[in-house]
């Protein structure tokens, strides 16, 4: 009797609205039940390192990195420091690096700046202190931004509030204005603070450092002009129920999933002061200051649908220390900014590793596409069982893997939960292999869903020893016809 209040409860409440978006099971959004299945975080397999630091501009204090990858190539931007000194000092410098595959990268020489006694340099923003200290840009989607504006950017600390650079290049940096366009009080912008163009919200985003009862956490504001923002608000963290994280959130890097933008991700740097690890003998032998081996550092993952709500779902570390001794110290292990695809089947995180010593460098961590988590069935055949929902599309495509012996099938549902004649679990193939976009089929429908779209349905997933990453209703033809357009 309860279980049938509940669906009769859930089968009167709002369905979902997917069109033909992807989703991805990174949280709970789409899932009304789940047996003998779980939500699985995946480790990103560390490429090694792609970038050092090693110019004489460069150096131990490398850091807030920013990866953006245009039609054409990628884009590193970074803090080159090689000395300690205070936030937001005149030796603070923001520096420039290419990639064409986002793994062999290049300095191209932009001569701009004579920076410690050189004019032969990739210095980009230089005497700009305190912007230079956290220099965060993004690509401008906003379909009606100015081309001259098409890069935008800010940064700087509570001293100078965030003061807004823009560019048509994203190597030839101007003020947007002289007066800051985000204003705040308190411990705050003492990070890499970062914005963008949300497609999904339709206005710009920024998250900032704003700490809460004195853990370093996030705040977040808007815009639609990116001059005029709204009154700032806390986020809170599904983990703890409030605006104060279960840990000091040391960056955010929150961005929009560039294959399903309306999740926005957040590789996190989760910051453990006085959590020492290594001895003061082991920090002399690996060259780190004096000052940066008393805490240690990891990244976590969290993402955001829009709204002043963190999903902390994984409450766990997303990319480890590891066994080097340089990444059990302060500062390090601190994620680029977004997530970029790499390859056909690949996308990749960026980590700013072994901070504070010579050997400063940045890794590459790899994933598949849609790869950050999974509904996961092992030992026994699990099920999972979607909120109602509506679509448009005329097929249904899987992000999945199993193995020789597993499967996947696929059960459409009424809203009240009844089997669909002709897509029921009895007609349903079964979906075998490992495949980035997969057409589920059954046997007498194929794989056309056109006559459900737009009505109010659940979906069914049945994993025998399998992963399943996403799914998205995608109709072939439209994309051909507009194509050929």
């Amino acid at each position: 009797m309860l279980v049938a209040c509940a669906v009769a409860q859930a089968a009167l409440a709002e369905p979902i609205a997917i069109e033909g978006r992807r989703e991805l099971f990174v949280d709970n959004y789409l899932i009304e039940s789940l047996d003998d299945a779980e939500l699985f975080l995946h480790k990103p397999h560390d490429e090694g390192i792609v970038f050092q630091f090693d110019k004489p501009w460069e150096g131990l204090f490398c850091g807030y990195c920013t990866v953006i990858h245009t039609d054409d190539k990628y884009q590193l931007y970074y803090r080159g420091i090689p000395t300690a000194g205070s936030d937001g000092n005149d030796n603070e410098v923001t520096c420039y690096a290419e990639s064409k595959d986002g793994i062999h990268w290049e300095r191209p020489a932009i001569n701009k700046y004579v920076v410690h006694g050189a004019k032969e340099n990739n210095v980009i923003l230089a005497h700009a202190a305190p912007v230079t200290h956290n220099f965060s840009p993004f690509l401008d989607t906003n379909p009606n931004a100015d081309p001259k504006q098409r890069y935008k950017a800010i940064g700087g600390t509570s001293t100078s509030q965030l003061v807004a650079y823009v560019s048509p290049d994203g190597i030839h940096w101007s003020k947007l204005r002289d007066e800051p366009v985000i204003k705040d009080k308190g411990w705050v912008f003492d990070s890499q603070n970062v914005a963008f163009w949300s497609d999904s919200e339709e206005c710009y985003v920024a998250y900032y450092r704003r700490a809460s009862e004195r853990v370093r956490a996030i705040a977040r504001t808007t815009s639609k002009d990116f001059v005029n923002w709204t009154e700032p608000v806390q986020m809170t963290y599904s983990n703890t129920g409030t605006g104060t994280p279960r840990n000091h959130l040391y960056t955010n890097q929150t961005h929009p999933y560039f294959r399903a933008p309306q999740i926005y991700v957040a590789t996190a740097a989760r910051f453990m002061p006085g959590r020492r690890v290594i001895t003061p003998e082991q920090a002399e032998e690996i060259g780190v200051h004096p000052k940066y081996f008393n805490d240690s550092a990891d990244a976590i993952f969290m993402t955001s649908r829009g709204g002043d709500h963190y999903d902390c779902t994984f409450d766990q570390g997303f990319v480890r220390p590891g066994t080097a001794l340089g990444n059990w110290v302060s500062r390090t292990n601190y994620p680029v900014l977004n997530v970029v695809q790499t390859g056909p089947e690949e996308m990749s995180l960026y980590v700013n590793q072994e901070y504070g010593q010579p050997t400063s460098n940045i890794h590459r961590y790899s994933l598949r596409l849609d790869g950050f988590a999974s509904v996961r069935a092992r030992g026994k055949v699990g099920t999972l069982v979607t909120k109602p929902l509506t679509f448009s599309g005329d097929q249904l495509e899987l992000n999945f893997a199993t193995s020789a012996a597993g499967g996947v099938q696929v059960e459409i549902e009424d809203e009240a939960g009844k089997p669909i004649p002709g897509f029921s679990l009895d007609d349903a193939n079964v979906t075998i292999g490992n495949d980035l976009s997969r057409v589920v089929t059954w046997k007498e429908k194929g794989s056309d869903v056109s006559e459900l779209a737009g009505k109010t349905v659940r979906l069914k997933f049945v994993l025998d020893d399998a992963d399943l990453y996403a799914f998205q209703f995608s109709s072939p033809q439209k994309a051909k016809d507009l194509a050929g357009k």
